[in-house]
């Protein structure tokens, strides 16, 4: 099997561009302050992603139909088993 390596170009800060917001948001919400452990911050993180950012965002364009990654997973799973 031929494995190939996924990064951006060096320089290029657009190709990164998702991930920075994604953790920028992170950031945002929970607080950019220092946990006590490494699962406390990990703990956080699941929170805020799972009860949060993946059930009740609603994104910023009308291209995603205004639905939560948790909605649209599903109705893509839908489609898929049609």
């Amino acid at each position: 099997m031929e494995l190939r390596q996924s990064c951006g170009r060096t320089g290029s800060c657009f190709d990164n561009a998702a991930a920075e917001s994604f953790w920028a948001l992170v950031k945002g919400e929970t607080g950019a302050r220092v946990r006590p452990d490494r699962a406390t911050a990990r703990d956080e993180v699941f929170a805020f992603v799972e009860t949060f950012y993946n059930r009740r965002r609603l994104p910023k364009h009308k291209a995603f139909g205004y639905l939560t990654p948790a909605e649209t997973r599903q109705g893509h799973q839908h489609t898929l088993a049609a």
